[in-house]
């Protein structure tokens, strides 16, 4: 469909799709995942693989992945029809429970791991003397701090609904 023929509510959607695709690339996810993403949460019924593949553009592969990894993150679920063969796709509608599952998923994937490294290196370097290794425990003795507060509140959030936080955040805000 050229520009000219698009309705007003097609090139917003198209619009929202790309940004979201570029704002999913700067969170450390693929830009075809975050548009399938979009496309999925704007969409008002369940989309097949081949859909998906229409409106992007993308080849079935990247589309199944893609659609596979947002399954395994929870952001999207399986839909089946009654009576067809086709697979049918739809995302999380909830803004709060979709932003916990993605708080959840980037804790298991980077605040996790980061704790982890940090650990390792204070137990590896415990007890070492002189002036490099204090520089280095104590730099990791800080980040360490860090990460376990930001790991604590990212649990609270994940964990947490939106009438409890949503209070505690406008009034941090204020």
């Amino acid at each position: 469909m050229s520009q000219e023929l698009k309705t007003p509510l097609s090139q917003a959607k198209d619009d929202f799709v790309t940004q979201w695709g570029a704002i999913g690339s700067a969170w450390g996810i693929n830009r075809t995942m975050a548009q399938i993403h979009a496309l999925l949460m704007v969409t008002a019924r369940p989309l097949s693989t081949d859909e998906v593949m229409d409106e992007l553009k993308i080849s079935r592969g990247n589309a199944h992945s893609n659609l596979r990894e947002l399954i395994g993150w929870g952001l999207i679920r399986s839909v089946i029809r009654k009576g067809e063969r086709k697979e049918y796709f739809e995302a999380e509608k909830d803004v709060w429970k979709m932003f916990c599952i993605i708080v959840r998923e980037r804790k298991r994937r980077e605040i996790d791991p980061a704790l982890e490294v940090l650990t390792r290196c204070r137990q590896a370097t415990k007890g070492l003397k002189g002036e490099e290794a204090e520089v280095f425990q104590k730099q990791i003795a800080a980040l360490s701090d860090f990460v376990a507060v930001a790991n604590r509140v990212m649990d609270k959030v994940a964990n947490g609904s939106e009438s409890q936080l949503m209070p505690l955040a406008l009034k941090m805000i204020k």
